[in-house]
């Protein structure tokens, strides 16, 4: 019998991606996702999927589920700032209202899909799990307080978090607006590369090796953790030279800087799991090149999730 996955924004950048690989390593999922971004719902007999808000779990069938991998929430600072009231419902009152519902209903694990970014600036040269929170958005703040939440049920429920850098690469429901992926189909598209300041360190994780890292600790018997996940610790300007080697482009440095984060993550407690990266970031830029080369990555307003929210936020 099929191990039983449920998946909270499942169609999303990294959903869409972590459901194939579920259903390839013969796992059933049952997908939870409002579809805000569009219906990227995955069909597949291996596959339930629900058009619901986390608020709404509830409705949800879970009998006999494994465990929970948990991405959904509003995904970055600029989206949360656009009605932060909405961020704090989905993450922090969705994952109280999910958790009890996984506990009453025996779910054996829950891996929460935090941020890299809750530490915020930090002057350390590495950053480890242990150090201090102090996150400067928002966006980080509702990440912060719903890991605070969970760690009030880990002996409850089995918690693995991950705080992730990043992420990069192609994804059926693609995303534009976040540093590599951004950053290339700029250079693809107007053969310009837009670097505000340019210093700031970022972490950064292929899309591939964090969905690859989700199914890892599905199958780790590991009862608690927390883990940062992020391998390549670059400046936005030596991203943006990278993307050069490959796209001839013009770098175009703006001094202001729209965003100050800047953190080196250290991931060595996730290797000694076991977890190994397969993917750098020149290998997101190489399939998203290949990918607009070949005509199947074609630019959707949906890719770009700041300026989509805003758009349905004005329906309502």
């Amino acid at each position: 019998m099929k191990k039983r996955i449920l998946v909270t924004g499942g169609s999303g950048y990294k959903g869409t991606n972590l459901i194939k690989k579920l259903i390839n390593q013969n796992f059933y999922v049952i997908n939870v996702d409002n579809n805000l971004f569009g219906n990227n719902f995955i069909k597949n007999k291996s596959v339930k999927n629900y058009k619901l808000d986390i608020l709404n779990i509830r409705k949800v069938n879970i009998k006999n589920v494994y465990a929970c991998i948990h991405l959904a929430s509003i995904a970055n600072d600029p989206m949360v700032d656009l009605d932060q009231s909405l961020s704090w419902e989905t993450s922090a009152l969705g994952t109280k209202l999910l958790v009890d519902y996984l506990i009453e209903n025996k779910v054996k694990k829950i891996i929460y899909a935090s941020s890299g970014s809750v530490y915020g600036i930090k002057k350390e040269k590495k950053v480890f799990e242990n150090l201090s929170l102090q996150p400067i958005s928002t966006y980080n703040k509702v990440k912060m307080v719903t890991e605070r939440l969970l760690l009030s049920y880990k002996k409850k429920i089995d918690l693995i978090i991950i705080r992730p850098a990043t992420v990069c690469g192609v994804s059926k429901r693609m995303r534009l607006d976040v540093a590599v992926n951004a950053l290339t189909f700029q250079a693809l598209k107007n053969k310009k590369i837009n670097v505000f300041g340019g210093s700031q360190k970022r972490p950064n994780i292929h899309i591939d090796d964090i969905t690859d890292l989700y199914i890892f600790f599905l199958k780790k018997n590991i009862k608690f953790g927390i883990y940062n996940a992020g391998f390549e610790n670059l400046s936005i300007l030596n991203i943006a030279k990278k993307i050069q080697k490959v796209i001839p482009s013009k770098i175009i440095i703006h001094k202001k800087n729209f965003d100050p984060r800047s953190y080196n993550l250290d991931s060595s407690k996730l290797l000694k799991t076991g977890f190994r990266p397969k993917k750098k970031i020149i290998n997101a830029i190489n399939e998203i090149k290949d990918s607009y080369k070949s005509g199947k990555l074609i630019e959707k307003p949906n890719f770009y999730s700041v300026q989509w929210l805003k758009k349905k936020l004005k329906k309502f």
